[in-house]
């Protein structure tokens, strides 16, 4: 784990500073999933460096009846849509069994629309068996991400590293226990905004999503057709 005080131009910048602390390491069949949006740009020039697929992984947050904004799980996608519930919460609750498969469902659907929006529909590359690298432009309190992990453990990753510009030395310390290794460049004391670390932090737009995802899957296919 790398750490230091650092600032970023913005979320490229911050993802080519990360490409250069996991270009040393051992990566066996790396895929770099981004959470979006923000962590595309900064997904985007991990993979250009690392020569590897990139792809989105969208997580949607399971709501406790009638509370949504309490979250009792996520909903993850990839080749095979993972339920990721905290246990503890749920036990205390109980929520009816038709409860969460409704709601799986409506999460799922919303997840594919924005599939559609962003990659025209094209499905999630499998992770089974390989080196997956996620990545964000930066981590406050870090549920997102634990979901995220646990769920491609489900999906059957070997290994999962996680890649971020800034975020808490506690929220860090945490997801250290479920990721792999975690590579995070700067973690302030104290902890205030992820966004405070960028000189630019503009909001992140589906277009430049897009546009990024096109992007790498063109150098991919030219990589493909010349080797």
């Amino acid at each position: 784990m790398r750490v230091s005080e650092t600032y970023f131009m913005d979320r490229r910048d911050g993802g080519r500073q990360l490409a250069k602390a996991l270009e040393g390491r051992n990566l066996k069949d790396p895929i770099v999933l981004a959470l979006p949006r923000g962590g595309v740009p900064v997904a985007y020039e991990i993979a250009r460096v690392l020569h590897a697929p990139l792809d989105l992984l969208m997580v949607r947050k399971i709501g406790a009846p009638g509370h949504p904004e309490y979250g009792i799980g996520g909903v993850v996608d990839g080749e095979n849509p993972q339920l990721v519930l905290n246990d503890e919460i749920v036990q205390a609750l109980q929520p009816d069994e038709r409860y969460l498969a409704a709601e799986m469902h409506r999460q799922l659907h919303e997840i594919e629309r924005r599939r559609q929006a962003y990659l025209g529909g094209r499905k999630p590359l499998p992770v089974r068996g390989r080196t997956v690298v996620l990545v964000d432009d930066g981590i406050a309190t870090g549920g997102t991400m634990r979901v995220a992990i646990r769920a491609l453990r489900k999906a059957g990753a070997e290994r999962i590293v996680v890649a971020v510009p800034v975020a808490p030395r506690d929220t860090i310390d945490r997801i250290g226990k479920e990721a792999d290794d975690v590579v995070c460049l700067s973690m302030p004391e104290p902890f205030h905004a992820v966004g405070l670390h960028y000189r630019d932090f503009d909001q992140t737009s589906d277009a430049e999503v897009v546009q990024l995802l096109d992007r790498a899957r063109a150098v991919r296919m030219n990589v493909s057709e010349t080797s």
